[in-house]
């Protein structure tokens, strides 16, 4: 279970209802800010881009408010993560559109860690490529499955098991080099 869940779950015990047509937006954005800004920070490196992705996600909610729709705090978590894959497909393309996409050798046998120092991961992920860097998150952090993954990563299952392998790979082997210095 991904650890949104949990923030969800959270929140939904401290918060009354979800806002509908008849106002409380700001009430909302008031007790839930903080969640999906931590969630948004907790996958990505750089506070400017956390920043600008919290006012997006708001921003849809205040859309889907004053339209009428229910807003409650899974809904912008989900936004949350739609906004966030989003955004590292835009960071791939733009890689790919300045040749700076990676390919990485062949992996030898999974060893497993002992124990992975957090600052280090986070670190090794601001490194990889944006879809090894989503590939990852989704299924380790959010701990959503394979098929899970392929749908937000718009792949089949089959390359997204291969990508999440070459990602694993390129994890490790960068895991190595920050550890080593």
């Amino acid at each position: 279970m991904g650890d949104d869940v949990g923030v969800v779950r959270r929140t939904n015990a401290m918060t009354p209802a979800p806002v509908g047509a008849g106002g409380g937006f700001v009430d909302l954005y008031e007790r839930t800010v903080a969640d999906v800004h931590s969630y948004l920070a907790s996958r990505l490196g750089d506070r400017g881009v956390v920043e600008e992705l919290t006012q997006d996600v708001f921003v849809a909610g205040a859309h889907r408010c004053a339209a009428g729709d229910v807003v409650d705090v899974a809904w912008l978590i989900a936004v949350a993560r739609h906004k966030l894959v989003d955004h590292w497909r835009a960071q791939a393309r733009n890689d790919r559109k300045l040749a700076l996409a990676q390919s990485s050798g062949p992996t030898g046998p999974v060893e497993r860690e002992e124990s992975i120092d957090p600052s280090v991961a986070t670190s090794v992920l601001a490194a990889l490529n944006p879809t090894y860097r989503a590939a990852l998150v989704l299924r380790h952090v959010d701990g959503l499955s394979v098929p899970a993954v392929a749908a937000h990563l718009e792949r089949s299952v089959e390359a997204t098991e291969q990508v999440l392998s070459r990602a694993r790979a390129a994890f490790r082997a960068k895991y190595q080099e920050f550890s080593d210095e």
